[in-house]
């Protein structure tokens, strides 16, 4: 019971931080129709941007302004970038978004160094909030759950219950007739590209003292990044909030749980043998596949539901 509940709110608090970066993503492509290989450089900016800052100023504004100087940066890239390539087609803003991620991995490597920078947790909340069977859980992973939901409510709420997100989801779908009404459409593009870019930004920031601070971490998280949006599919906010949980217990529970396969299925009553096809895969303890296991769910969920978990688009 202690591994079970230890892992549950570990396996939430690195659901939600999948999510906080995910949705920034989740948002552009369900707006623009824009799928942005540079969306992972965002956090690692606003990481370093949030160490930075705090050095001199604390934690609590960089929590606000790094997000802030992240969206800025999404802003002048959807202006001056994206829109000019995307008349080429969907290939030309791939490529222009993967060009652009490999140039701010090097920046970051010439501005901060090539190891990781000391981003810690915050004193007010470096403390333990309750235990769990003798097992600490941190105020500053709490906090966390608690910036992620507020995150998913109030983005939520924007899009559905005001008139700035009727006017975004309008001009996804009839940007001429939209247009016609007086709005400005390419503003309103860059208005839900830089949001999203803050949102990265933001994930950074909360996300950069929870794990580590280096030149690479985008490049961690990029992949599973897309394997949440992809398999809760792509546009749709309540879906990439139920992948995003799912990952991170998957992830979580893979790690401490000492089985394989072949154990599972023999509660089930199935015996796996050595004359068994594929017994030795079967055999391979989950701990070791655990990384595996969520691009595994993404191929089965893509062959049985191509346009995802709770897609609005074709992927």
């Amino acid at each position: 019971m202690e591994v079970f509940l230890v892992s549950l709110l570990n396996g939430l608090v690195y659901g939600m931080l999948l999510f906080m970066l995910s949705s920034g993503l989740t948002l552009i492509f369900s707006m623009m129709g824009v799928l942005n290989f540079a969306h992972a450089s965002a956090y690692m900016l606003g990481a370093y941007f949030a160490f930075t800052i705090s050095l001199y100023v604390g934690f609590w504004p960089a929590l606000i302004l790094a997000p802030l100087l992240c969206g800025l940066i999404g802003a002048a890239i959807e202006m001056y970038g994206l829109r000019r390539v995307h008349k080429n087609g969907h290939i030309a803003e791939l490529l222009f978004t993967f060009g652009l991620a490999l140039i701010i991995e090097k920046c970051v490597q010439m501005t901060w160094g090539l190891v990781a920078v000391p981003y810690r947790v915050p004193a007010g909340l470096d403390f333990p909030l309750f235990s769990v069977y003798g097992t600490n859980f941190h105020a500053y992973r709490a906090f966390m759950l608690l910036i992620s939901a507020l995150m998913f409510v109030s983005i939520w709420l924007a899009l559905t219950r005001t008139r700035v997100g009727l006017i975004i989801q309008a001009s996804l779908t009839h940007p001429e007739m939209v247009g016609a009404l007086g709005h400005n459409v390419p503003r309103v593009f860059t208005l839900v590209f830089a949001g999203g870019t803050a949102l990265a930004g933001l994930a950074g920031v909360i996300g950069g003292n929870y794990q580590v601070t280096e030149p690479s971490m985008a490049f961690a998280m990029g992949p599973i990044v897309f394997v949440v949006v992809v398999f809760g599919g792509l546009g749709s906010l309540t879906g990439c909030f139920i992948a995003s949980l799912l990952m991170g217990l998957i992830q979580t529970f893979a790690i401490v749980l000492d089985y394989s396969l072949a154990d599972l299925l023999k509660q089930l009553g199935i015996t796996i043998t050595s004359s068994t096809p594929f017994a030795e895969v079967l055999s391979v303890p989950l701990p070791r596949i655990g990384a595996l296991l969520p691009y595994i769910l993404l191929v089965l969920i893509l062959l049985v539901k191509p346009r995802g978990l709770m897609g609005t688009r074709d992927t």
